[in-house]
């Protein structure tokens, strides 16, 4: 069992997103399910205000945003493919383009009776209100807007024509194995293939075939464990070594605030621990499980005193 623990929930993209790498990597990990809104009062002690789903945990060290952890897991399973940062730089300029316009086009455009038939399986109407209701204020508070329905639909066609022009004589968007460009553009698709089962996607052989051998490396091995189990794990863990830090100098040691720039903007508070160009690490002291130490990139995110 490696010492990977995934707090996650089935229908979150992000969550697939992390899944798949995990089946790639051919990782055994720990899954802990959470709701799929706050208050997340197991988790909060972890996250310490993070809103965001996933959140990865290694003993008490807990990784916030799908780069961090794809770089953990490219880290434990020995594939540096798995991190944007280890790509060349037409992937990465490849993720930029589609982890966020794109992936806000691919999910609202998906919204169908197929999709709340699904959800409602798994939840209460009232849950469902209250789902809708918390997306709906957290949507008000993003710096990104989504566009018009018609543009949506329009740009989700253009990037299936893309994928597909970049299949025609490979198994993967960029040669004869994934990376972490697939898995970015994977999640989406995915929320639009398998859970709304929008024919949009269907339409494209090729990248129904791409999406098929994802899906055919499975998920890992997954033990699930109770939220109770995970908050032992960081309780009775002291963080890892700490990184150098050759950024923000003068701010190691100080007090700082965390939090995404683009939707869900819920800061973390905390000690500034290191910086460098991968992220920030902050330090945090909690009465339920004492010290914890809080991984977040640097893309996506604003740091402030």
């Amino acid at each position: 069992m490696s010492e990977l623990t995934l707090h996650h929930y089935h229908f979150s993209p992000f969550s697939e997103k992390v899944r798949a790498m995990l089946g790639y990597a051919g990782l055994d990990w720990q899954s802990v399910e959470v709701k799929e809104m706050p208050p997340r009062p197991q988790l909060a002690p972890l996250a310490g205000g993070y809103r965001k789903i996933p959140v990865a945990q290694i003993g008490a060290d807990v990784f916030c945003d799908t780069r961090t952890i794809a770089r953990e897991i490219a880290r434990l399973s020995n594939k540096p493919e798995l991190a944007m940062e280890n790509c060349p730089e037409e992937v990465q300029e490849f993720i930029r383009e589609v982890d966020l316009d794109i992936f806000l086009a691919c999910i609202i455009s998906a919204g169908n009776l197929t999709l709340l038939r699904k959800v409602l399986k798994e939840s209460s109407l009232s849950d469902l209100c209250k789902l809708l209701w918390d997306r709906v204020r957290m949507g008000s508070k993003a710096k990104v807007k989504a566009h018009g329905p018609g543009k949506m639909k329009r740009m989700v066609r253009e990037h299936l024509d893309r994928l597909e022009a970049m299949l025609e004589n490979q198994p993967f968007l960029f040669g004869d194995t994934p990376n972490a460009g697939d898995f970015s553009a994977y999640h989406s698709l995915w929320f639009q293939r398998d859970l709304a089962e929008q024919r949009v996607v269907t339409n494209y052989p090729k990248v129904n075939a791409w999406m098929d051998r994802l899906q055919g490396f499975g998920q890992g091995n997954p033990t699930t464990i109770s939220a109770d189990d995970a908050l032992d794990i960081a309780r009775s863990h002291w963080p890892r070594e700490l990184p150098e830090s050759d950024l923000d100098a003068e701010l190691i040691g100080q007090p700082v605030t965390i939090a995404p720039s683009d939707y869900g903007r819920e800061p973390v508070s905390g000690v500034l621990a290191a910086s460098n160009r991968s992220g920030w690490i902050v330090v945090r002291q909690d009465p339920t499980v004492g010290e914890v130490a809080n991984h977040f990139p640097r893309a996506g995110f604003h740091l402030s005193q």
